[in-house]
């Protein structure tokens, strides 16, 4: 099994899970064309390099057959929140919470 990881993710975990959704449980030629048809266009070559990266580790070791991997599991976590104000009339302030999320993918042969 091949675990890929970013950690770095600027989006909400919940905006990328209805990308992950789309290719769990998949052949990963198939997921990378559902990605590359997909409208959410940061997130799906996010997840493209992500699944490019695991491929480029199962060539390397040579003991997996390019052909027959699966995205086996993705998970998207909740990352830290960055908090910032936004300056409204009166003197208020209204806070804005940047999400961010964590991705794993792991690849298994079938």
């Amino acid at each position: 099994m091949i675990v890929v990881k970013n950690n770095s993710v600027s989006k909400s975990a919940r905006k990328v899970r209805q990308v992950t959704d789309l290719i769990r449980r998949k052949k990963v030629e198939e997921a990378l064309r559902i990605l590359r048809f997909n409208d959410k266009k940061e997130i799906s070559i996010m997840l493209t390099k992500l699944l490019n990266s695991g491929l480029q580790i199962a060539s390397d070791s040579e003991k997996y057959d390019l052909d027959n991997l699966i995205v086996e599991t993705i998970e998207v976590n909740e990352g830290p929140t960055l908090k910032r104000i936004q300056p409204r009339a009166q003197g208020r302030a209204f806070r804005i919470r940047k999400r961010t999320s964590y991705v794993t993918v792991a690849l298994k042969e079938a």
